[in-house]
């Protein structure tokens, strides 16, 4: 018999999509790089510019900072009838491309973290409501710690990732979270190419996710020369990729974005098709989106700093107002859930 704890989001209608905020802070000066600085002030900020209510709320839970169920923040985001979007970050530091120092994927599966993966999940049950969770975003990327090439390279990577993703699952669906909906999210371009680091490999079963994802970017810093193509360029491999690989599984482009100040693509247009191409019902089984609504520093120079705040650039803001408004009736605003 299904539990209160059981509830999931639904799949919106047919030709309807969820629309998903992530907020980075205010830009490189004041920035909070732990990913979870969002207030319900931002919320309410963003969704006057853009003309429409977001289904959910996107941020990290990193363990270098609690090992604790973000209660307080979940609460608030129900609280405003939003869905909590919870990436599960065992990390050690937000720093990239480096070997990680304690939440390594053999103690992992060692159980070395299970007693705090059971205590939060004993939180993530009482909270009682239905919640999204990622861990192990991006393992076909090289930047996170729990990539392949960080843990055995070709021989082994995968599937040390995979065994450790069912380990964390396993562990945290004992306790009865049932209100937990996994979401495997994975980056449109495998970094590297090769076929070891195919996202495939990194697949942890179709009882292993309810959802699966994807990131796919625009030039993500001033400076960067490649990457330009549009969001549909990025989508023709992938989409098929995973339409294969999961079928029948919902798709969401968790990330998508592109600098404002890049020199070979312009945000505002790369956005607008973006949008156009999302909202025509263009790939059918993506069922939500979201914008990485975020600013960093690359290095010494403020020229070279990354923002894809959306807010920071008026006509930015204005194609996504334009195109959501265009496309009203493709927006499911209120999230739907289900036993």
């Amino acid at each position: 018999m299904l539990q209160a704890q059981d509830v999931h989001v639904a799949v919106p209608p047919a030709g309807k999509l969820y629309h998903g905020l992530y907020w980075g802070g205010v830009g490189t000066d004041k920035h909070d790089p732990t990913e979870h600085d969002v207030t319900p002030n931002d919320v309410e900020r963003y969704e006057q510019a853009v003309g429409k209510q977001v289904a959910w709320i996107y941020f990290a839970n990193n363990w270098f900072e609690s090992r604790k169920f973000p209660a307080a923040m979940c609460s608030w985001i129900r609280d405003l009838k939003k869905i909590p979007y919870i990436r599960l970050m065992l990390r050690s530091d937000v720093d990239q491309r480096h070997r990680e120092k304690n939440f390594t994927l053999q103690k992992i599966v060692a159980g070395e973290f299970d007693d705090d993966l059971r205590a939060w999940a004993r939180d993530a049950k009482n909270f009682g409501s239905a919640i999204l969770i990622e861990w192990g975003t991006e393992p076909n990327g090289d930047w996170f710690s729990w990539n392949g090439k960080w843990n055995g390279g070709a021989g082994e990577g995968p599937a040390r990732y995979v065994t450790a993703y069912r380990h964390i699952v396993d562990v945290i669906r004992a306790e009865g979270a049932g209100n937990l909906q996994w979401v495997w999210h994975v980056n449109w371009l495998d970094e590297p190419e090769k076929d070891w680091n195919r996202f495939e490999n990194y697949f942890p079963g179709e009882n292993y996710c309810a959802w699966v994802a994807l990131s796919a970017y625009g030039p993500l810093t001033p400076m960067t020369a490649d990457g330009a193509e549009s969001l549909a360029f990025k989508m023709r491999d992938a989409y098929p990729r995973l339409m294969k690989i999961a079928p029948g599984k919902p798709i969401i482009i968790a990330e998508f974005g592109c600098d404002l100040h890049n020199r070979h693509a312009d945000a505002v247009n790369w956005a607008k098709t973006a949008l156009e191409d999302l909202l025509s019902n263009r790939w059918p089984g993506v069922i939500g989106f979201c914008w990485w609504n975020e600013g960093w520093q690359n290095d010494d120079h403020k020229k070279n700093d990354t923002d894809m705040i959306i807010l920071h650039d008026a006509n930015l803001t204005q194609v996504f107002r334009d195109e959501l408004a265009k496309h009203g009736d493709k927006i499911q605003e209120t999230p739907i859930t289900s036993q």
